[in-house]
């Protein structure tokens, strides 16, 4: 569609008067020209850098511009009613492109090629189309929904304009593929069709040939009131390339989105445009100041020809192509322009000397150009690239130049380059790098001749040792890469006083770098492979970069400005000297040399008093840390397996990292501000000191030699001591005095905890949770008669244990607020167990897994009623009865939960409905291999758990919100016990008989009728 042409020529015919053909054409011809002047961007288009054909003009008629509808539409609809013999087409469109013309419904075509259309029909068209281009001017644009509504705009508008004779004229139409976007064509040609990324763009015409004439337009019409000031701002925020797709919507959008201000940089990079059409756009937009030509062939011939009219053009932008002589004498007839910049392109015929001469130019950049001489003479010439641009030879002639830059000219000789360096007295940016030739002595008479030089770029120069080379002025300097720099070229860098940025990476030869600077601000040192000594001395050094240098083994650094210091990885630095007042974080991770020394550097008086965080990683060689500052914060100490001792005095201390310190065998931490810490991780650590007013929570898991331990933690809440074996009483007792708040306190495993260790527990009024697993205790009256809030007490696998250790809590009602126990493992007997389950109705959880004293158990027995208690010492919710002569305990137990996993000796499980069990709703039987009977009435039960009950034979469940059974594995049980325990279970959902041998597949649908509740059955065989 953009690259659509549609081409008028009248010719003169024997029914014309002659004499009024010729005065009418005089008028034609100055509005003919009038319009090519007014309209060349609205009406010319470009045809992609196509030749014009026999040198016609090529223009669009006047077309009305509303959205959706088109002056083409009455033509048609007259066209028709004038020829109703011809029978329609499927496609309207005329198809050019060098393709045969196609007639249309409405069109004969005559010998020449030429379509006729009746004269009396194209009158009464053009006054029609007169009349609504009058009446549009004071209506607002309507922008039509779609292209069936355009269709029926058209035809309603125009369909009695074709009654007249048919008197001929001759006209030669092309046209685009699709009419119904060709008022928009010739906008959309202004740029390539294809968005410069080579896909063609889809085409608009989305609606059918035969579906205009049904709907009505008011419904699909949208009305815009926008001002002429909304559209400008609006139309500031678009390219040029929606520019032009607006302008060919309206002719309000149309003359906003010409505005000479959004066509003040005109931008064709990448499209095919001719010459016709650039030069046309050129005088429609005389004071345009920015023109970018990037990608366009034949660029040299359009930019002369422009220049002739752009005037006032400031900056010109041009890539590949050739440019002759004529260009670059063309440069004068613009007296504006400031900014020229070309790239990758040949100038020349490459025999001869190019030269640019210009008075007003300030910015000129010829990038990845061929030539053989370049010769510049300009005046006001402040910047100069010649950056990647293959010559032999460079001539300056730029008084007024400051920024010069040669980088990758490789054939420009080291002469050449001093001489142009130096024919600029007012320098002060040089780029020189990877000028391969360059040497000492041009840097020498740079250095003379450009007193004012504050930029050096020489990197990838290595015939450059920059010695005796003086650079006063100098501010920024760059010499990666020149192997001729050595610790003797340091001395010439420090005489440069007001350097603030040096980069000396990849000098391989450098070994030693001694500097003393006041305004050094930056410094990079990178791969310096031979580098052993840094000394650097700046009060505003802000930042370094030291990285992959092997043998770096003493730093000195001293800096007010400093604030982060990272030196990773440099294994063999073993020295470290710090002066840095306001140095806050510090990373020497991987630095595997450093000496215990360096803790002297990080505490108070060292020269960092504001240092906040510190990083030693991996430090394999530290053996012995102590740290005293007031200011640090954070600490990273892990993988330092060789770490023995630490010491650290940090009252602001929040966060530690000790993973892998496995080696630590004495800590101190005194004071510090840690909220918590663990120690878990260090299995020989054996002397522990802890002083953190805000510790809550501390963690000595694992630290199984552990035997003396002071901890002063008065916020302490928290103390995990599992497993540390040779923990003794004193530590335990001088812990629980200093720390009273503790609320949880794991015991388990500690082995030497006797009786004076829990006698100091009367300190902590506040405890909730003992755990006292895997030890050897035997008497429990401490815990008993001080920890009247406990409310979790785990004593799983306390072989000592008997059945009167634990009388206080049936018979004198200890641990009021008990509601967990845990007796796992342990060897308390039947006896026992029964009393604690009768008369310690407080408890909610309950864990017996692996007695194997427990033979059975049966809520109701002797064992279970035998017991009197007085009143006084008698539970609040424990009633007694008399009936015949025996006491009958009558009480609720809020026990919820049961587990008796794998108790090896118990034949019979049997809770009546008067054990009073109402909240209990969980009961754990699995493994139990001897059990053979279980009898339940529990009111609440919803999960019972009998699987690997290998002798289970008698099963009677009374339990009616059970939902969840498993008897996975019960071997001896049969299908009619099964029936008879769930139909009491009428809330029972899930049933699992997987592995049961005498429970078939058959047997799942008489279950299910029994209990019609249940919605999963796992039996293990397909259903």
């Amino acid at each position: 569609m953009a690259d659509g042409r549609m081409k008028a020529v009248v010719d003169d015919d024997s029914s014309v008067d002659g004499d009024d053909e010729i005065g009418r054409a005089d008028e034609d011809e100055e509005e003919y020209d009038e319009l090519e002047l007014e309209l060349s961007i609205g009406r010319w288009g470009w045809k992609g850098g196509m030749p014009m054909d026999g040198g016609r003009r090529e223009w669009f008629p006047q077309w009305d511009q509303n959205v959706g509808s088109s002056r083409f539409f009455e033509r048609q609809a007259a066209a028709r009613q004038a020829f109703p013999h011809r029978q329609p087409v499927a496609d309207p469109a005329l198809r050019f492109w060098g393709e045969d013309l196609v007639a249309t419904p409405f069109a004969r075509v005559g010998s020449a090629g030429l379509i006729r259309l009746d004269d009396e029909t194209i009158s009464e068209t053009e006054r029609a189309m007169s009349d609504r281009e009058r009446d549009n001017q004071h209506k607002r644009p309507k922008v039509l929904a779609s292209p069936e509504a355009c269709d029926y705009a058209a035809a309603s508008s125009s369909g009695a304009e074709a009654s007249a004779p048919p008197a001929t004229r001759e006209y030669t139409i092309q046209s685009s593929p699709v009419l119904s976007d060709i008022e928009m064509a010739y906008y959309l040609s202004l740029f390539s069709n294809d968005d410069g990324n080579g896909k063609p763009r889809e085409s608009n015409d989305g609606g059918s040939a035969d579906g205009g004439g049904t709907r009505n337009i008011e419904d699909v019409e949208v009305r815009m009131d926008l001002t002429d000031d909304l559209l400008h701002l609006i139309f500031s925020f678009l390219g040029q390339k929606d520019l032009c797709r607006a302008g060919a919507t309206c002719k309000q959008w149309l003359a906003a989105s010409t505005h000479e201000d959004f066509w003040r940089c005109l931008k064709f990079e990448n499209t095919g445009i001719s010459q016709q059409n650039f030069v046309a756009i050129c005088r429609r937009y005389p004071n345009a100041t920015e023109l970018n030509m990037s990608g366009i062939p034949n660029a040299d011939a359009l930019v002369v020809e422009a220049m002739t009219s752009l005037r006032r053009l400031e900056t010109l932008i041009l890539e590949k192509g050739q440019l002759g002589d004529a260009f670059f004498h063309a440069l004068t007839d613009c007296p504006a322009l400031t900014n020229l910049k070309i790239s990758d392109a040949s100038l020349g015929n490459g025999i001869q000397e190019i030269t640019v001469y210009h008075d007003r130019l300030r910015d000129l950049q010829i990038l990845k150009c061929r030539a053989l001489r370049i010769s510049v003479r300009c005046p006001q010439l402040q910047t100069l690239s010649l950056r990647r641009t293959s010559m032999g030879h460079a001539l300056l002639s730029c008084p007024q130049l400051h920024e010069l830059d040669l980088s990758s000219c490789h054939k420009l000789s080291d002469a050449v380059i001093r001489s142009a360096a130096t024919s600029c007295p007012l320098l002060a940016s040089l780029d020189m790098s990877s000028c391969s030739c360059v040497s000492d002595e041009t840097l020498r008479e740079i250095a003379f001749a450009c007193p004012n030089l504050c930029v050096l770029d020489a990197s990838y120069c290595p015939n450059i040792s920059f010695e005796s080379v003086r650079l006063p002025m100098l501010i920024d300097l760059k010499l990666q890469s020149c192997e001729g720099i050595t610790s003797a070229s340091m001395s010439a860098i420090s005489h440069s006083h007001m350097l603030e940025a040096l980069q000396l990476d990849n000098c391989g030869l450098l070994t030693s770098i001694s500097l003393d600077l006041p305004h050094l601000r930056n410094i990079s040192l990178v791969h310096l492979r031979k580098f052993v000594d840094l000394n650097l001395r700046s009060p505003v050094l802000s930042y370094i970069k030291v990285s992959r240098c092997s043998a770096l083994h003493r730093i000195s650094i001293a800096s007010n400005s400093l604030q982060k210091l990272v030196l990773q990885k440099q294994e063999s630095l073993a020295t470290l000297s710090l002066q840095c007042q306001n140095l806050q974080e510090v990373d020497l991770s991987d630095c595997e040399s450093l000496t215990n020394s360096i803790c002297e550097v990080f505490s108070d008086g060292g020269g960092c008093p504001m240092l906040r965080s510190l990083v030693l990683d991996n430090c394999e060689s530290l053996s012995m840390i102590g740290l005293n500052t007031s200011s640090l914060v954070s600490l990273s100490l892990a993988g330092c397996r060789a770490m023995t001792f630490l010491e650290l005095s940090c009252p602001n201390l929040q966060k530690i990292n000790l993973d892998g310190c496995d080696h630590l065998e004495r800590a101190s931490f005194c004071p510090v501000g840690l909220e918590s810490l663990n120690l878990g991780i260090c299995p020989k650590l054996s002397i522990l000191q802890i002083e953190a007013p805000k510790m809550s929570t501390l963690e000595l898991k694992g630290c199984g030699v552990l035997s003396q331990a002071s901890i002063d933690c008065p916020l302490l809440t928290s103390l995990d001591a599992s497993f540390c074996r040779q923990l003794v009483d004193d530590s335990l007792s001088m812990t629980a005095a200093s720390c009273r708040r503790i609320e949880t306190l794991i015991l388990s495993s500690c082995l030497s905890i006797g009786f004076g260790g829990l006698s100091s527990l009367h300190w902590l009024r506040r405890l909730t949770l003992l755990d006292l697993s895997y030890t050897f205790l035997m008497n429990l009256q401490p815990v008993f008669d001080t920890c009247s809030q406990l409310m979790t007490l785990k004593l799983s696998a306390c072989k000592y244990l008997t059945d009167s250790s634990l009388d206080a809590l049936y018979k004198e009602c200890a641990l009021p607020a008990l509601c967990e126990l845990d007796l796992s493992y342990s060897s308390i007997g039947q006896s026992a167990i029964a009393e604690l389950l009768s008369c310690c109705t407080n408890l909610v959880h309950v864990n017996l897994n692996g007695c194997g004293n427990m033979h059975e158990l049966v809520w109701g027995s002797n064992d279970f009623l035998s017991l009197e208690m007085p009143d006084d010492v008698c539970p609040s919710n424990l009633m007694f009865l008399k009936k015949e002569n025996k006491a009958f305990r009558k009480s609720e137990h809020l026990l919820e939960t049961l587990n008796c996993t794998g108790c090896p000796n118990i034949k019979k499980v049997l809770i009546p409905s008067m054990a009073h069990c109402f909240h209990l709703s969980k009961i754990n039987l699995n493994l139990s291999t001897n059990l053979k009977e279980v009898d339940l009435a529990c009111f609440n039960l919803s999960t019972l758990n009998l699987s690997n009950c290998n002798s289970l034979e008698i099963l009677k469940l009374d339990c009616p919100r059970l939902t969840n059974l498993q008897l996975l594995a019960c071997n001896m049980l049969a299908v009619e016990d099964v029936e008879v325990a769930v139909s009491h279970c009428t809330m029972l959902e899930t049933l699992n008989v997987h592995s049961c041998p005498k429970i078939n597949v058959e047997d799942v649908g008489r279950l299910r009728m029994v209990c019609p509740s249940l919605k999963r059955i796992q039996s293990g065989q397909p259903m």
